[in-house]
């Protein structure tokens, strides 16, 4: 950290030695420099200022006083009948949850004054964000248990003062501005007094504070539409909470994915902060040397237990009378999370290590007993469980502020409300068009009913499915701000609905009735339109709030959708339509009265048929007896439907919306989301901890890759929503740099310099879209020649930032035989392979692990260190020559991230070339930079070349490093605009620009280093592909590397230094580059691997399980509840063919099952297609493999209940084809989510437009519609639902007899159907079964054809080869 001129840090703090590599003699910057020396700083009440942190003009918050005394926290880890996930372990457990208590945290003791910053550090697993938590109260797990007390201002708990708590992840609204997100916070979170000047004022600077202005009007963004940076997003989640003016602030990990200087700038603005009076603790992963300085307390932990907790002046001094100096050209922070960690390398380091820290434990407990005295007065505090941080906005305040809010959401969601009016547009025309002028004959009575119920039914269920995907997607909103005491649950709701009556609720309902009503022929009187209108928008009303029930009850989409569709299935079978309600089983009778629809569907039919006479074929109209069955009175009587039934239904329906309004309400204030203890994982320590065994060769020894860039950059064009072209966005300006082999090629720039996209360029990983067009210009060379895409995807392999592709339920070794097995050549034996897997292993220090499960939030497993090693390992398995890492060290603590680089500078000696992009790397690890490319933000390069040129490149330009300064951190100050104060912004603007200017001169005016690279370039012939038998050769002549058969690393080699020529006996030549190329994995390896992997993982899953199985299940059962057993009067017939209808929901049924299981398998083989693991064939054979067998399973169960309990004929016939036609529907239905989930990743998008195909495929299937028009009936021909329906009709029908109960007779005494057959005329049925069998058949292939052929299009590389 830098100070004034003249003033070094040992004469500010005493003690305190910061990093520089190279120990360079190099002088002063003023944009990370402290203008007030710390040792001038005073921890009092007074204010005082940190230069470069504007003050924030919030009025002055209480002082809060927090006092931490014996602080211990234990869970119980037992299975638990309560928690699914444990299922597993129960069974094997035989049954017993005798209690297995873990310590999380032992004994913590701290005094943390008012106007502090305190940091809490360890190594992964040490307990700091769990101590964190604790302190904030978001744990709730009754599997915790607590000793030892927090004291906030002399009362336990943090709720009886004003808090704060920043998530480690963003939650925030994508398609609101930052400015506009900070200003909504503002005006929920600041006392209701503030005027709105005062409000936009304090929104202004703490964008300025945040460092924010650049990007004050960019959308937040998400992964389907870019926005800000990861920097940026956690940047504004911290200025919301700052809004709230709170006393206590809670961080946790605020630094994580910023880069080195946006990090500093961070602190510093909390440091700032604290300073005006409040009490800031954060947790913090990898503070760099500067950040150090800028705590006033530190609480330092290792696996639970603290070794120091105090000033932070205090703190290396406590360790210097243990025995432990800090050695000069260190991070202190770094040193003592070093010192307090066990290093497990080996036996001897692991007890040596473990030994330390025993003796640092037990040191401080004898200490903090001396240093933290009991609290007095202990017995007479109460615990107070009410915050004082009440609703700063008023009910009407809210309502207003999140209606406005809401209104600007719903408007920027193109697909959200376009695709809401377009559904009822759509749905309007195509329903109106299928029951076009419908008659009034009998048949046109009864498709009336049939539309009737599509009005009910398939639209309110698009309704309540779509909303209900949106409201998981915004309830984390809701959750945050009502557990911040910002929003309640009454005005959030209102708000919601007023939001969208303008742009949803009304139009939706009104254009859906006026384009149905007209097109279907109902009769044109202005009074009964709009009684139908008023019942579709009282409808839409009630999906909506039932959907909002469904989301407070479960928050994810998965549990919600079930809600939902159980929701659903009530409504439809108890409506009416589909069994006459009257011969409902009196077990399930009730229903009728809880169910919503049951009163739409009557609403509907009374605004119909009262008072209404049909055309009647016999003479004498109403009161001819022969006529009855053409009254009104009679059809709402054979439908179960009492007299007047119009406005008591509307009534009921309002008390439904009323109903569900309430209970969400009471549901969203008293179900809270709030953190639980997770279960632990495995491992909580990083087990691959320096354990690589690196095999270090000489370049000479191996045959490398130089890669280079001549003028390389890279464009984005892209159209708006309306087709527009916008203005083309340069995101990478043209560079040149050359990359060298058995180094280690750092990229380094601020947020939004476009590194990850130059990197994802290099590696052919940019996919262009309808909307979106890369355009990479520039020439990119391996040793000087081009290569084809072909070479570069096999011989670069590319490690994302993220672990998604790993599999959660595989242990590390199965994830890395499986890898090797998929992604290794063909001509090498499956043990061959298994003895590669093992070597990669145990070089990445893997093997203590390596029967761990990986693990993902819900499933425990190691520790994202080894995560990340994994990783690395899988991508190494095939020896690449070119290593590309997209922030390697990301959200690793400082420990672990050392380790990593350990790993990659090991991988590098062995002679690949490693390219990394990177945020805060360690200050020891520069001296193993081999090249630097330094990107500005807008993609500008600022420097490229060797990284122990870097310093003196900018000693040159006249920006000297300070002498204890990390260099990396340094030059990351250089090239990034400082936006908090005025004249800091125009003076680094400047620097930035002229840096960029120099280079740019310097690099197009031949820089003499760079000469060597255009003589050679010419030399070397185009990359041309060979075949597998020269990449044979190529394994066979020893290019894998690794250790021997023992497993014993082979003598260590010095790297060489770097080059500043070519050799070019030392590099690949182009054929040796085209011998590289290697295939995909062949249909017969790839599908049995698969198989064996989805097995496994599925296995491990029990939920996996229920989602592929349940639904079918749970639907039979509730059909068998309903409709058994099937009976024979004429009211019955109305029930065989509802039946016969239902079936078609198992079209919903499968189109769920996929959505539930197939967007995460289709992220993981995306994936590995990029790395070109394995075919679009491949994947898709091995789920539908997978699936069938739940799929058979599941129906043959539904064919059990159908035969046996609703009352199918019991034949062997009718039980084959009810079950072959359940499974059909299921099956078209998961190709069709197979689909859409493929053509759009936008899954509720996917949802709304698969539930329009599939409700318009179930009104055409033939009972809803009797007479479609012709257009609908040739396209009904594509629907599975009509195969099935005509197969098991005939079947079920053909053969029973019907008999009319008194009152179902006509005039004359005769029954209106007594055959089977009869039916079957009637609905078109009488068609031949075998041929439907046939056809239903082919529909199931061709639907999975289509569903493999549109995966393989969006798998294709247009305008080049495929991925």
């Amino acid at each position: 950290m830098a100070l004034t001129a003249g003033e070094s840090k040992e004469e500010a703090l005493g003690h305190i030695a910061a990093i520089d590599v190279e120990k360079a003699e190099i002088g002063s910057t003023t944009d990370t420099s402290l203008d007030v020396p710390i040792s001038h700083i005073k921890l009092d009440r007074n204010r005082f200022s940190v230069a470069g942190a504007a003050n924030l003009s919030l009025d002055d918050v209480e002082a809060v006083d927090v006092q931490i005394r014996g602080l211990a926290i234990s869970v119980d880890t037992a299975p638990s009948w309560l928690d699914p996930g444990t299922y597993p372990e129960l069974f094997s457990a035989g049954f017993k949850t005798a209690p297995r208590i873990k310590t999380l945290l032992h004994s913590v003791d701290a005094d943390l004054k008012p106007g502090t910053l305190t940091a809490i550090i360890g190594g992964s697993g040490s307990g700091k964000t769990t101590l964190l938590n604790n302190l904030a109260e978001r744990v709730v797990s009754s599997r915790l248990s607590q000793q030892g007390l927090a004291v906030f201002n002399g009362q336990i708990g943090v709720n009886s003062v004003r808090h704060a708590y920043v998530m480690q992840q963003d939650i925030l609204l994508p398609t609101l501005t930052v400015r506009e997100t900070l200003r909504y916070s503002a005006d929920l979170r600041l006392p209701s007094s503030t005027s709105a000047e005062d409000r936009e004022r304090i929104v202004e600077e703490v964008i300025r504070e945040l460092g924010l202005k650049e990007c004050a009007n960019t959308r937040i963004g998400n992964s389907q539409h870019r926005g800000c940076s990861g920097g940026e997003k956690r940047r504004v989640s911290i200025g919301v909470q700052l809004l709230s003016n709170p006393s206590v602030l809670f961080l946790d990990e605020p630094t994580t994915g910023l880069d080195a200087t946006s990090a500093f700038q961070l602190i510093r603005t909390l440091k700032a902060l604290a300073q005006k009076g409040r009490n800031i603790i954060t947790t913090i992963h990898q503070p760099r040397s500067e950040i150090w300085d800028l705590f006033d307390n530190l609480i330092i932990l290792s696996k639970g237990s603290p070794v120091f907790s105090g000033p932070v002046s205090e703190c290396l001094p406590w360790f210097k009378d243990l025995g432990h100096q800090l050695p000069p050209f260190v991070n202190p922070a770094e040193f003592v999370i070093d010192i307090a960690a066990v290093d497990n390398r080996t036996p001897e380091l692991e007890a040596e290590t473990s030994t330390r820290l025993e003796s640092l434990k037990a040191a401080w407990r004898i200490e903090s007993e001396s240093r933290f005295p009991a609290l007095q007065g202990i017995a007479e505090m109460r615990r107070n469980k009410h915050s004082k941080a009440t609703t700063h906005a008023g009910f009407l305040r809210q309502v207003r502020i999140l209606t406005d809010r809401t209104l600007k959401v719903t408007y920027r969601d193109p697909l959200g409300m376009t695709a809401s009016i377009l559904e009822a547009i759509i749905m309007g025309l195509v329903i109106g068009y299928l029951f076009y002028n419908v008659g009034r004959d009998q048949a046109g009575i009864r498709s009336r009913e049939g539309l009737l119920y599509i009005c009910v039914g398939l639209q309110g269920y698009l309704i309540l499915m779509f909303e209900t995907y949106r409201l998981t997607i915004d309830m984390p909103t809701f959750d945050r701000e009502s557990s911040e005491h910002c929003v309640d649950a009454v005005p959030y709701i209102l708000s919601r609905r007023l939001a969208r009556l303008v742009t949803e609720d009304f139009p939706v309902p009104f254009l859906f009735s006026l384009i149905l009503y007209f097109m279907a022929g109902f009769d044109h009187d202005a009074a009964k339109f709009f009684t139908f209108f008023s019942i579709s928008l009282v409808n839409h009303f009630a999906c909506i709030m039932c959907a909002f029930t469904c989301v407070v009850t479960v928050r994810h989409f998965p549990g919600a959708s079930l809600i939902a569709n159980f929701a659903f299935t009530l409504q439809s079978i108890a409506c009416g339509i589909f069994i006459q309600v009257d011969t409902i089983p009196v077990y399930v009778r009730w229903l009728k009265w809880v169910t919503w629809s049951f009163y739409t569907f009557g609403a509907y039919c009374g605004n119909e048929f009262q008072g209404s006479f049909y055309d009647c074929p016999e003479p004498g109209g109403p009161s001819n007896p022969a006529c009855l069955q053409y009254t009104g009175d009679y059809i709402m009587s054979s439908l179960g439907f009492p007299r007047d039934w119009i406005a008591r239904p509307i009534v009921c329906l309002a008390a439904f919306v009323i109903f569900f309004f309430i209970l969400s309400a009471i549901g969203l204030h008293y179900i809270k989301v709030e953190m639980t203890i997770a279960r632990p994982r495995v491992s909580d320590t990083d087990l691959s901890a320096g354990k690589e065994k690196m095999t270090a060769r000489s370049i000479a020894e191996v045959r490398t890759i130089d890669v280079e860039l001549e003028n390389f950059s890279l464009d984005l064009d892209k159209r708006a929503a309306n087709g527009k072209k916008l203005p083309r966005k340069t995101i990478v300006k043209p560079i040149n740099v050359t990359f060298q082999a058995g180094t280690l090629n750092i990229i380094m720039g601020p947020s939004g310099s476009g590194k990850t996209s130059l990197l994802n360029s290099m590696a052919l990983r940019l996919r262009n879209s309808i909307s979106t067009h890369y355009r990479p210009s520039g020439k990119m060379s391996f040793n000087g020649a081009v290569p084809s895409s072909s070479v570069v995807r096999s011989v670069c392999s590319y490690v994302c930032q993220d672990d998604d592709a790993l599999l959660p339920s595989l242990t590390v070794r199965e994830t890395l035989r499986f890898s090797a097995a998929l992604r290794l050549p063909s001509f090498m034996s499956k043990e061959e392979k298994y003895r590669r897997a093992e070597e990669i292993l145990m070089k990445m220090g893997l093997k203590d692990c390596a029967d761990n499960l990986i693990g993902n939030d819900l499933v425990k497993g190691i520790s994202g260190g080894e995560k990340r090693r994994v990783s690395i390992a899988v991508q190494i398995l095939t020896d690449p020559r070119i290593l590309l890492l997209d922030e390697p060290t990301s959200g690793l603590d400082a420990f672990t991230a050392n380790s990593i680089m350990e790993v990659l500078q090991g991988l590098a000696q062995e002679g690949r070339t490693l390219i990394l992009t990177i945020h805060q790397p360690r200050s020891d690890l520069f001296k193993h930079f081999g090249n630097v490319l330094l990107l500005a933000r807008g993609g500008a390069p600022a420097y490229a070349g060797r990284a122990k040129d870097m310093l003196n490149y900018f000693n040159r330009q006249g920006y000297q490093c300070p002498q204890h300064s990390n260099p990396a951190d340094f030059a990351l100050d250089m090239i990034t605009v400082d936006l908090q104060r005025d004249d800091r912004e125009a003076e680094s603007r400047d620097r930035v620009e002229k840096l960029i200017e120099e280079w740019k001169r310097c690099s197009s005016g031949g820089d003499k280093e760079q000469q060597w690279k255009k003589e050679e370039g010419s030399r070397l012939p185009e990359i041309t592909e060979t075949d597998e038998l020269d990449e044979k050769k190529a394994f066979d002549d020893g290019d894998i590397t690794g250790v021997n058969a023992d497993g014993e690393p082979l003598p260590n080699i010095q790297p060489a230094t770097s080059r500043k020529s070519f050799n070019k006996a030392n590099l690949s030549t182009p054929a040796e580059l085209g011998a590289l190329v290697h295939k995909r994995a062949s249909l017969a390896t790839a599908v049995p691997l698969l198989l064996h992997r989805a097995v496994i993982n599925t296995r491990r899953q029990p939920q996996l399980i229920m989602a592929r199985t349940m639904q079918v299940v749970g639907l039979a059962i509730i059909f068998a509840l309903f409709f058994a057993p099937l009976h024979h009067d004429y009211y019955a017939v109305q029930n065989w063919m509802g039946f016969i209808q239902e079936v078609g929901a198992f079209y919903f049924v499968g189109m769920l099952q996929n959505v539930a299981i197939y967007p995460t398998e289709r992220d993981v083989f995306y994936r590995e297609d990029d790395d070109g693991v394995y075919s679009v064939d491949a994947f898709l054979l091995s789920y539908t493999i997978l699936e069938v067998p739940f799929e058979i399973l599941s129906c043959l169960l539904f064919g059990i209940l159908m035969c046996l309990a609703v009352g199918l004929p019991r034949t062997a016939t009718m039980y084959f084809v009810s079950v072959f036609g359940c499974f059909g529907i299921v099956s078209c239905g998961e190709s069709l989510g197979i689909m859409f989930n493929t053509i759009v990743n936008h899954t509720g998008f996917a949802v709304n437009i698969m539930g329009m195909f599939l409700s318009i495929a179930t009104a055409m299937a033939g009972v809803l519609s009797i007479n479609a028009p012709k257009a609908f009936k040739a396209l009904n021909y594509l629907s599975p639902i009509r195969y099935a329906s005509r197969s098991i009709a005939p079947y079920a029908l053909r053969d029973e007899t019907f008999y009319c109960k008194p009152g179902q007779q006509l005039a004359n005494g005769t029954c209106p159907i007594t055959t089977g057959k009869q039916v079957l005329q009637l609905y078109d049925f009488d068609d031949n079964p075998v041929v439907n069998v046939a056809a239903l058949a082919g529909c199931l292939v061709v639907y999975r054809l289509l569903a493999w052929l549109l995966l393989r299009l969006a798998r294709t590389r247009w305008g080049g080869s495929k991925k």
